[in-house]
This record gives C-alpha cells, sequence and structure tokens, in this order.
C-alpha cells in the first residue's frame, strides 16, 4: 500500500470518528461562559479575536474593561470603526498598585459591574467581554457570588468572555469554556518594554 492511500485511509477512519462525536452534540445554539486565565500572555487578545469574529458576523458587542485605565490602545483604535456595533466602556482607574486605594477600586468595579448588567438586557447584544474581572473577583472589589449568579443568568443567546488571570474556581466551575495561558518564556524578563501594537 503507498504512503498516499495509508494517509488517505488514516483520514477516513478519523473522519468516521469525528462524524460520530458531532452526531452526539443535540444543542444547537447556547450562550457561553466563556474564561481566559492564567499566567500567559493573550487572555484579552484572545478575547478581542472572538469580537472580531462576532462583527463578522454582524453582531453587536459590549466591552467592559475593569482595573485597566484609559489606556489608548490598538483594539480600542480598531473598533472604534464599528460604532453601530460596539459599545466599549473603560471603568477602571488603573492597575492595582498604580491606584494604591482599595475603596477607590471597589467604587470604580461596582460601577463596572452596573454597566455589565445594563449590557446583560440589552437584546441586541451578543457577545460581551468583561476583561480583566477576574483581578476585580481576585481582590475582592465585588461579591463573587453575587457575579457568579449574575453571569450564570444570562439570557441563553448572549455569550460571555470574561479575562484575567486567577479566575476563581467557582467561576471555573460555572463556565462553559476555560482557557489557561500558560507563560513559558516572555519578552519582559529580557527587558523589552511593553509596545504598541503587541501589548495595547
Amino acid at each position: 500500500m503507498s504512503e498516499e492511500q495509508r494517509h488517505k485511509d488514516k483520514m477516513a477512519k478519523r473522519k468516521a470518528v469525528q462524524d460520530a462525536e458531532v452526531a452526539t452534540k443535540t444543542i444547537a445554539e447556547k450562550g457561553l461562559l466563556i474564561v481566559n486565565t492564567g499566567p500567559g500572555k493573550g487572555k484579552s487578545t484572545a478575547a478581542f479575536g472572538l469580537v472580531m469574529r462576532a462583527l463578522g458576523h454582524g453582531w453587536k458587542v459590549g466591552i467592559v474593561q475593569f482595573i485597566k485605565g484609559a489606556w489608548s490602545t490598538g483594539e480600542a483604535k480598531a473598533l472604534e470603526r464599528f460604532p453601530d456595533l460596539v459599545e466599549w466602556y473603560t471603568m477602571g482607574e488603573g492597575f492595582t498598585w498604580e491606584t494604591q486605594d482599595k475603596a477607590r477600586d471597589i467604587a470604580a468595579a461596582t460601577r463596572a459591574f452596573v454597566k455589565v448588567e445594563q449590557l446583560m438586557a440589552n437584546p441586541e447584544i451578543k457577545l460581551l467581554v468583561l476583561d480583566e474581572l477576574n483581578i476585580a473577583l481576585r481582590y475582592d472589589y465585588l461579591a463573587l457570588e453575587y457575579v457568579v449568579a449574575t453571569l450564570k443568568a444570562r439570557r441563553h443567546d448572549l455569550h460571555i468572555i470574561v479575562t484575567g488571570r486567577n479566575a476563581k474556581p467557582e467561576l471555573i466551575e460555572a463556565a462553559d469554556l476555560v482557557t489557561e495561558m500558560t507563560l513559558v518564556k516572555h519578552h519582559f524578563a529580557a527587558g523589552v518594554k511593553a509596545q504598541a501594537g503587541i501589548e495595547f
């Protein structure tokens, strides 16, 4: 038997297994709770990749940034070009080590989650990104039980992405999809500063 035929037979068997697996899936559509966490780079980047995919399908998207202050980021500049499809809210006052004021951080996180609830109630929004919500939960700026219950009670057709390292076990348990970004190597350790177009 030729190498080409062996490959063809192998792929045919693989396709049969794959087709059988797909046939067992009975839920056509479901709004997913997605968590991007872990110490590696790319959690928010992956979320914004899904935003671009959603925009390609004409979806309306909401973005609420916790913690992060009013940085001028490439993703914000790019998404300004879709004013009819994107609602973007930067609600943080900067990283926690910059503000050094827990009461201010709690107030900012509370305002941000109120905005989240408003966007969740908007039937036009199909995808909602809660950028760095995990950090707000890590430092107890918001009540974990309330946040998880609210996200679990989302509309059946609303997808929500939560980003940030150190996702709480309760959130991971509630999620439909969890991806952990693993740090293997980072240029920051070699002295390279954050760069426009790569980090922001």
